[in-house]
């Protein structure tokens, strides 16, 4: 049988992830601030396309907490919560425990001296107040575990609900303390380089959960900055 023609769809698949991986983006850099009305029409001009795939984007960003739509009225982008920060955070500890229980009977050498690496990276950009490239690394410290779980489902999860996070992080990164984080990706190392998935996964979990300084509430329930 003729091989079905498949390009149109998956340069729509195409659109509508660079449409969300953009405005995700910016929503977390706080290019788009929290409140800020959402037109898809500027927003279709601004990537150059169709407002199909930025509706799908922005349904999708509604899903994980980033953008927030009254049908026919307004979107915007949300608001910071310390409640739903706080509800993400501890679903991103379990899921990144999950992921390094998983991973540490398959990770290999050349993955451990990736986490080494991508922790020095994180160590230096904290010393140099640079927010952006202390984000990447820890992405890429995590997301070596991440992979070597091979777990999709796990994945995607954290993928979605890993923009939350971040959002609040740049914001407030200079209340965290940097190096107690690199000191527990030491930990992590340490532990998954001898095997111990137990201990390695819990103290992937310590090190999401250390976040939990940067929720705070003033006196209206609103996430103090």
């Amino acid at each position: 049988m003729p091989i079905p023609e498949r390009v149109g769809i998956i340069s729509r698949l195409l659109l509508r992830e660079n449409a969300y991986r953009s405005i995700r983006d910016a929503i977390v850099d706080g290019t788009m601030a929290p409140g800020e009305k959402l037109n898809d029409a500027e927003l279709a001009q601004w990537l150059g396309m169709s407002r199909t795939p930025v509706r799908e984007a922005l349904a999708r960003l509604e899903g994980s907490g980033l953008v927030v739509t009254e049908p026919g009225r307004y979107t915007i982008v949300s608001p910071l919560d310390a409640r739903i920060a706080r509800a993400v955070q501890t679903v991103m500890a379990a899921m990144h425990e999950l992921a390094v229980r998983e991973a540490v009977p398959h990770l290999s050498v050349v993955e451990l001296d990736a986490m080494r690496e991508a922790n020095a990276r994180f160590a230096a950009a904290l010393r140099a107040d640079d927010v952006d490239a202390a984000i990447a690394s820890d992405d890429d410290f995590h997301g070596v575990a991440v992979r070597a779980s091979a777990n999709p489902v796990l994945r995607a999860v954290i993928e979605q609900y890993t923009p939350v996070l971040r959002r609040l992080e740049r914001l407030r990164f200079s209340s965290l303390n940097g190096r107690a984080s690199v000191a527990l990706h030491d930990r992590i190392i340490t532990l998954c380089e001898a095997g111990d998935g137990e201990g390695a996964s819990a103290a992937a979990r310590d090190n999401w959960l250390s976040l939990t300084e940067v929720f705070e509430l003033d006196a209206y329930g609103n996430l103090s900055t």
